[in-house]
């Protein structure tokens, strides 16, 4: 005949009460704590784990299991998992470290035509290679495996990210000039046009080139949207090329005028028809500084012979430094005025591209604005 189950005696301080009954209702402890404190807290009021299991919807053995865990070491101890010895890695420390070594070097430096390790070939490489190194259990390494050891140590071999060297060792000097000009335009225009202070008049300009413009024509016309039908214009994939156009550009920091050259290309000889576009746009008592990268057109022998015959001061050239392209105003105006005009355009010919891209820069006149600088300025001299 079976035994009646005799009730286990639970003995629980005020303190571990007053724990268990705030755990009972928290909504952010994990549910099988918050469980197992109810069920301790139920069989102190009714020690009958068929009871308490009734009472709670769980089975009374799994009660009985958390009874006598408390019994045996604590009502709190009792309410996490007692610890399992699961099973024994397969993969030692040693062919992990081995494996991460493996994945920081390039695929190429181990004879593959990859450039870097893909997960699939990497753990072809480490199931080939591992057991001649000295570790066996790598011998049947799988992809998802290595997916798992590589993310525990963060190592994503098969992405790059980019960053750029710093390969002008004047980089902090030239960076300086530049910010210096800024300065001097912030003052030239708290200085009133008419004021005596101003002393000799100047023009600081900010010129760059944007090469490549690409003049592309539809073959097939444009739809354009419908209410209920489709939102937006409708173009076909097929296009054609009719060739790129060079946009040379220079923005007056005083003024805000841009002053623009559309040509097929970007030499010296367009570089030197911009700078005598800029002698005729202002008075010959004017000094003309220019703000611009180093691009080979700027420092060419045919250019530095044209401005030798220009008066002494004409032009003053500041070179922003390499990598620093950041640093000319007029990257931001060209940025703009890609998004606003140069975006999704098509024209039949170079000629209509050249109209469209000098009437931008009309309407950009008609409404100058007068940009302002101001990232590190207060670093300037």
């Amino acid at each position: 005949m079976a035994k009646w189950r005799q009730a286990v005696e639970l003995a629980m301080t005020e303190e571990e009460i007053e724990t268990l009954t705030a755990l009972s209702r928290s909504r952010t402890e994990p549910a099988s704590r918050v469980s197992r404190a109810a069920m301790l807290l139920a069989y102190r009021e009714q020690p009958s784990f068929f009871a308490v299991g009734r009472r709670l919807g769980v089975h009374h053995q799994t009660v009985q299991r958390c009874i006598e865990r408390a019994v045996a070491y604590g009502a709190l101890a009792a309410l996490d998992d007692r610890p399992r010895p699961g099973k024994e890695p397969v993969i030692t420390p040693e062919a992990k470290a081995w494996l991460v070594s493996l994945a920081c070097d390039k695929a190429k430096e181990h004879g593959y035509p990859h450039e870097l390790w893909t997960t699939r070939l990497l753990a072809r490489h480490a199931r080939e290679h591992g057991p001649a190194a000295g570790h066996e259990c790598l011998a049947r390494l799988v992809q998802g495996t290595v997916c798992k050891l590589l993310g525990q140590e963060a190592i994503k071999p098969h992405k790059v990210r980019y960053y750029l060297e710093n390969r002008d060792a004047a980089f902090e000097q030239k960076m300086a000039e530049v910010l210096c000009v800024y300065r001097e335009v912030d003052v030239l225009k708290k200085v009133p046009a008419r004021s005596k202070k101003r002393g000799k008049p100047v023009a600081i300009v900010s010129c760059d080139e944007k090469p490549g413009i690409q003049a592309i024509a539809t073959t097939a016309p444009d739809l354009p949207p419908e209410p209920g039908i489709h939102a937006t214009f409708a173009r076909d994939h097929e296009y054609k090329r009719h060739g790129t156009l060079s946009l040379l550009a220079g923005i007056d920091l005083l003024t805000g005028k841009v002053h623009a050259l559309v040509r097929d290309r970007h030499r010296s000889r367009e570089f030197i028809e911009f700078l005598k576009l800029l002698d005729a746009a202002y008075p010959a008592s004017t000094a003309i500084k220019l703000i611009l990268d180093n691009h080979s057109a700027h420092i060419s022998r045919e250019t530095r012979a044209w401005l030798d015959t220009r008066p002494a001061g004409r032009f003053d050239f500041t070179f922003t430094p390499k990598h620093g392209s950041w640093l000319n105003l007029i990257e931001g105006f060209f940025s703009k005025f890609a998004r606003s005009v140069l975006r999704h355009i098509r024209v039949t010919s170079k000629h209509e591209l050249k109209e469209r891209i000098m009437a931008g820069i009309d309407d950009v006149n008609r409404h100058p604005v007068i940009h302002t600088w101001s990232y590190k300025l207060a670093d300037a001299a």
